[in-house]
C-alpha cells in the first residue's frame, strides 16, 4: 500500500510540473530550482524562479527479486543508497558525494571505483522518463522510439530535459568491503597494473570489486583495490577524527563497512576540507560530525566565491591571484603517465585522483571507445597564477593537452573550448538532431552555451 501512495504522489508530481513548466513565458530561461549542486560553473544568481523539481527526490520501490529500483531523478544518492542497503544492493556505481542525485549522474555522467567493471551510471539505467524541452513526457529506453534520447541523454545536462524517473540495475552486497593499498614509485608502473585489473578484474588470483588510486606526487602513488567480504576482523571509521585519504599511506589493509566504503570520500570532499582547517586535529574536534560532508564545504566555497573573501585577504598580502584548477579528465590508460608527467610539471598540485573505467556501450555526447580502459584524473583545488598569465591559463594548458591525448574533459566546471573545439569533442551533428526532435522551440540552454559560455 505504501508503494502505490508513494507512485501515486509521483503521479500527481508529473502533472504538476507539467502545468508549472507550461507556465512559463516562452522566452524565459528554464531552469531547476535545487537546494544542492555538485557543479563548479559558477554563474550569477538568476532572479527567474526555477522549476520546482522538489516532488522528485524519493526512492519510489527497491525489487529484490530483479535487483531494480525505480528512483525519481532528484534523489541523492545517499538517500537511495539507504533505501537500497538494507536489500543486501547497491547501485552499480554510486558517486563519490552524498548529495550528487541520480539523474544528475545520468545527465552529468559520474563515475566511481566500480567503474572499471560496470561503467559509468547511466548504463545501468534500463528506462527513463524525460520531461523534453517541447514540454512532452515520454519514456525512453535502449530499444524504443526514443533510444535516440536515452543513448544521447548521457553528457546533456538538461539541455534536453529532465529526467522525473528511472529504473536502474542494482547490484549485490556483503556488509564489509577489505581494502588494499598498493604503492608505486613509478606512474608508467601504476598505469600498466591500472589497465592490467581492467580487464581481468583480478589482482594475484583475487577477484576486484572496487578500484581507485592516489597519486600524492611523481614518486608516490597507489591503487587501491576493495573486494566484498562477510566478515571484518576490525572496521576503520573515518567519519569523525581519522581521515581516510591519509590511511592510503599509513596501511597496506583496511576494513570498512559497505556504507562506509561508498562514502569514505565524503567526509572530507576527497582532501578538500583541508581548506577549511578540518584536518587541523583541534579544529576537527570542535567540528560537528554532522559537518563534516561535501555540501557543507560546497556551500563554504560558493559563500567565498561570492563575496571573494580569501581573494581579497591575499591581495591585501601582495599575493599573486589564484586560479580555480578544479576539474575531471579521462585519458586512455596508456597515456596516463604522460598526463600525469604534463600535470606535475605545469601545474603542480596534489593529491590527485585515478579512476579507472571501461564504457561498456558507446554514448555520443561522450564518446569513450567501449571496452577500452581510461582514467578518469580528478584534481581540485587552487593555484597560484605565473606572472603575467591569463587567470584561466593552468585550465587552458590542461584543456590542450588532454586532447592531445584523445581523451575528454567533464563538463561540470570550467570549459574554455571555441565553439568548433566543443562540437568536435562531442559530437555536435548527433546533439543537433536531438535538439531538433525534443527542444525544436530552444526553450532550454543550448549545450555550448551552458558549459562554456556559462548561461
Amino acid at each position: 500500500m505504501t508503494e502505490l501512495l508513494i507512485k501515486d504522489d509521483h503521479r500527481r508530481a508529473v502533472e504538476a510540473l507539467r502545468r508549472s513548466y507550461e507556465a512559463i513565458p516562452p522566452g524565459t530561461p528554464v531552469r531547476l530550482a535545487k537546494k544542492t549542486s555538485n557543479l563548479f560553473r559558477w554563474r550569477d544568481p538568476s532572479e527567474a524562479p526555477g522549476l520546482d523539481v522538489s516532488g522528485f527526490n524519493r526512492v519510489l520501490s527497491v525489487d529484490p527479486g530483479s535487483r531494480t529500483a525505480e528512483v525519481q531523478g532528484m534523489t541523492t544518492y545517499e538517500d537511495l543508497v539507504d533505501a537500497t542497503l538494507p536489500h543486501g544492493l547497491m547501485p552499480t556505481v554510486v558517486p563519490q558525494l552524498k548529495t550528487i542525485t541520480l539523474g544528475g549522474a545520468v545527465t552529468g555522467l559520474g563515475i566511481e571505483s566500480t567503474s572499471f567493471r560496470l561503467g559509468l551510471p547511466h548504463e545501468a539505467v534500463l528506462e527513463m522518463d524525460v520531461l523534453t524541452g517541447d514540454g512532452q513526457i515520454v519514456t525512453a529506453t535502449r530499444d524504443n522510439e526514443h533510444r535516440d534520447l536515452f543513448y544521447g541523454f548521457p553528457n546533456s545536462y538538461g539541455t534536453l530535459g529532465y529526467s522525473l524517473r528511472l529504473k536502474i540495475q542494482l547490484i549485490p552486497v556483503k556488509p564489509y568491503v577489505r581494502v588494499r593499498h598498493l604503492r608505486f614509485d613509478d606512474a608508467a608502473e601504476c598505469a600498466r597494473v591500472l589497465g592490467e585489473i581492467t580487464e581481468s578484474k583480478t589482482y594475484d588470483g583475487e577477484p576486484v570489486d572496487f578500484m581507485d588510486g592516489t597519486v600524492f606526487s611523481a614518486r608516490e602513488q597507489y591503487i587501491t583495490l576493495g573486494a566484498f567480504t562477510d566478515e571484518a576482523p576490525y572496521t576503520s571509521d573515518y567519519t569523525g577524527q581519522e581521515i581516510y585519504y591519509r590511511s592510503i599511506q599509513q596501511r597496506s589493509v583496511d576494513f570498512l563497512t559497505v556504507r562506509d566504503y561508498i562514502w569514505r570520500w565524503d567526509t572530507d570532499w576527497f582532501w578538500c576540507s583541508g581548506a577549511f582547517g578540518v584536518q587541523n586535529p583541534t579544529i576537527r574536534r570542535i567540528w560537528p560530525d554532522k559537518a563534516k560532508r561535501s555540501d557543507v564545504y560546497r556551500k563554504l566555497v560558493a559563500y567565498d566565491r561570492r563575496f571573494q573573501v580569501v581573494a581579497r585577504v591575499e591581495r591585501w598580502r601582495g599575493l599573486r591571484p589564484r586560479e580555480d584548477v578544479i576539474q575531471d579528465i579521462e585519458v586512455p590508460v596508456e597515456r596516463l603517465s604522460e598526463f600525469l608527467e604534463f600535470f606535475h610539471d605545469k601545474v603542480g598540485m596534489s593529491p590527485i585522483w585515478l579512476c579507472p573505467l571501461s564504457a561498456r556501450e558507446r554514448w555520443p555526447l561522450y564518446p569513450l571507445e567501449p571496452g577500452k580502459p581510461y582514467v578518469n584524473v580528478g584534481f581540485w583545488g587552487t593555484v597560484r597564477l605565473p606572472p603575467g598569465q591569463i587567470p584561466e591559463y593552468h585550465n587552458r594548458l590542461i584543456e590542450r593537452k588532454v586532447a592531445a591525448l584523445d581523451g575528454h574533459k567533464s563538463l561540470y566546471s570550467t570549459a574554455f573550448y571555441s565553439r568548433e573545439e566543443f562540437w568536435r569533442h562531442y559530437d555536435g551533428e548527433t546533439y543537433r538532431r536531438l535538439k531538433e526532435s525534443y527542444d525544436p522551440a530552444k526553450r532550454l540552454l543550448d549545450l555550448y552555451d551552458k558549459c562554456v559560455g556559462g548561461r
